[in-house]
């Protein structure tokens, strides 16, 4: 059974987007700057905003963070990120993910909006950047998705 946190008075969930990027055997990766998770890597992604659908928020997130354009090929998961204080009793956040893979289209790997590095990681090398577990079969199932090929 799941561990039940006490929430933050009046926390909500908070719809995002998140898009692993493929070009050839490679896959964006952005140095997070703000909270949660500043200084650690992770897909690009972040919050939906009112009135735009999935699909474009992941595809704006990915040009702000990275200046990099794709084509989205599918929704890959559904992941919740949820954060709690740190003496675990407390709820502090909570992130409903949805994550799209996508093909390069064209661009280099720039850091923008609030992510502090952006670049092409080569698959065999994700190991040596400490991912958060969700995110590594995120990048695997989305790697599948495209038949191991991003071309």
């Amino acid at each position: 059974m799941d561990k039940v946190l006490v929430p933050v008075e009046g926390l909500r969930p908070v719809p995002a987007v998140g898009c692993v990027c493929f070009r050839g055997d490679e896959v964006l990766l952005i140095q997070r700057g703000t909270a949660p998770m500043a200084g650690q890597w992770s897909i690009p992604g972040g919050r939906i905003e009112p009135g735009e659908t999935a699909k474009t928020a992941a595809l704006r997130e990915l040009r702000e963070e990275t200046g990099v354009q794709a084509e989205l090929v599918g929704l890959v998961d559904v992941v919740d990120a949820i954060f709690e204080n740190r003496e675990g009793s407390l709820l502090t956040r909570h992130y409903v993910l949805i994550d799209y893979v996508a093909r390069w289209q064209e661009g280099e790997p720039v850091a923008g909006d609030d992510a502090d590095e952006a670049r092409f990681i080569g698959l065999s090398d994700l190991a040596g950047y400490d991912l958060w577990g969700e995110t590594l079969r995120i990048i695997e199932a989305a790697r599948v998705m495209v038949g191991g090929e991003s071309d």
